[in-house]
């Protein structure tokens, strides 16, 4: 029986692939026959998780999604390099806790950076060579899945800036899927709850566990390999007729009509 989740001969950019969430997409995609393309600031833990998906074809590259000129000149050396991308997975993030009311703009202006304007560098890049395939009459799969955060429909607390990127993570997929849709390039996002990365250790702290789990109808945190599973999903051709949506991947923490 053929797999509807396979990603087979597909090339994947993977932004912040380093670890956690973007190194376990990575995995999958390579378990699924895909080609991980993974970025990441940090050069030895890319390099690593990349050496390790060497059978995949795998390979890493090193900088950052705040920087245009880096995104882009990535995009045409993968597309020089394989020919094409196919999907991109818009996960790279960092997070700077402040009251609102301590908050310095440098602080707001870091993660709006790499949060927020990371991934319009990253989904413009991709999504211009999308549009050239398109174009020629190359219907080969293009679907980009931008990572977004419950703290982008419910607010966060300490996190103004983090909660107001991912909000915009939202508009930003809606945008593009109404823009692209027609060109067959579908855009989607996922929010997840509380994940187990370094980037949740605060508030899976003592001080917070029990406050955070009360509010989780399936009462645990998710891992990076559980949550990994729907960004394929929406990678692969078994969510060829999904574009514009929001996804919550978050054991119940928000539940919507």
């Amino acid at each position: 029986m053929r797999n509807p989740m396979s990603l087979k001969g597909l090339n994947i950019i993977v932004t912040g692939a380093g670890q956690g969430i973007g190194e376990a997409v990575a995995r999958l995609v390579a378990d699924l026959e895909g080609r991980p393309i993974l970025i990441d600031m940090n050069a030895e833990k890319v390099r690593a998780v990349a050496a390790s998906l060497g059978a995949a074809g795998a390979e890493a590259h090193v900088g950052s999604v705040a920087e245009p000129g880096f995104v882009q000149a990535t995009v045409d050396a993968v597309v020089t390099r394989h020919g094409a991308v196919h999907g991109l997975v818009n996960n790279a993030g960092i997070v700077r806790a402040a009251m609102i009311h301590k908050m310095s703009a440098d602080t707001w202006q870091q993660v709006i950076d790499v949060n927020l304007s990371g991934v319009f560098y990253c989904l413009q890049a991709v999504g211009r060579h999308m549009l050239d395939r398109a174009a020629s009459g190359d219907k080969s799969p293009a679907s980009i899945v931008n990572i977004s955060s419950d703290a982008g429909r419910r607010g966060t607390i300490g996190q103004i800036n983090y909660g107001a990127a991912k909000s915009g993570v939202l508009g930003i997929t809606m945008s593009a899927a109404r823009e692209w849709a027609a060109q067959g390039i579908r855009v989607n996002s996922i929010c997840f709850g509380v994940v187990e990365t370094e980037m949740t250790e605060t508030i899976r702290s003592d001080k917070f566990r029990d406050r955070v789990m009360s509010q989780v109808p399936m009462g645990r945190f998710s891992t990076p390999e559980e949550v990994s599973q729907p960004v394929c999903f929406l990678l692969s051709g078994a969510a060829s007729y999904i574009t514009g949506q929001h996804l919550s991947v978050n054991g119940g923490y928000t539940i919507a009509v």
